[in-house]
């Protein structure tokens, strides 16, 4: 019980935060001005074409058919192929959660897009969180879990949760040097997958405990 009001103390102070932003976001962007044209500088530099094609092909990993497309694959091979039930179906509901949340959220706050020359197609929606960005990390976290529970060579499970993470930032950053989302937009992204993850792992680990001791799983 402690272990769980651990987490959800997490989670509500991750939403917390990201309320915060957004009120600011919202009603005072002029005070966020600074520190987004400061990283928007840093990151995009002077648009190298190594960079500008590399992270074309990363931000990919975000777009709403391809996260969708990976995670019900990866959700289904450890499902119905490994026995995972509560693994997959925790995958599922993280992304199925934050789609809902996000949604929720850009119409709520109606970021417009950064004022800055995108190299690529300007998305449709608002800019306010970044969907790409807390997407992967939404699911890179759950693999993390996933992986940290299951895989049990220590060198082998450290390089795989290192590299989803590193393709969770990879895209984040993406975000900026292409142009269509500020910094404080994959800020905001990152707290509310923090939240959503935190949030839901407790259940998890609870029902994934219950369907191993009644063997329901592996």
């Amino acid at each position: 019980m402690k272990a769980k009001q651990t987490y959800l103390l997490r989670a509500s102070f991750a939403l917390l935060l990201f309320i915060m932003l957004g009120y600011l976001v919202k009603f005072y962007p002029e005070v966020l001005s600074s520190f987004d044209d400061t990283v928007q500088t840093a990151v995009r530099g002077e648009l190298p074409a190594f960079w500008t094609a590399f992270f074309k092909v990363i931000t990919k990993l975000g777009d709403t058919p391809i996260i969708f497309a990976y995670t019900i694959g990866i959700a289904a091979v450890f499902y119905f192929m490994k026995n995972w039930r509560a693994e997959g179906l925790f995958l599922l509901v993280n992304l199925l959660t934050l789609s809902l949340l996000s949604t929720g959220f850009k119409y709520l706050y109606n970021r417009p897009r950064p004022d800055l020359f995108y190299l690529i197609a300007k998305p449709a929606g608002a800019s306010f969180p970044s969907w790409h960005t807390a997407s992967t990390l939404l699911v890179a976290l759950a693999l993390l879990i996933i992986m940290q529970q299951r895989l049990q060579p220590l060198v082998v499970r450290r390089l795989v949760q290192g590299l989803v993470l590193l393709l969770a930032f990879l895209v984040a950053l993406s975000r900026i040097y292409l142009g269509v989302h500020y910094p404080t937009d994959i800020l905001g992204g990152w707290l509310l997958a923090l939240a959503i993850n935190q949030a839901l792992f407790p259940f998890y680990d609870q029902i994934r405990f219950q369907w191993r001791f009644q063997s329901k799983q592996k």
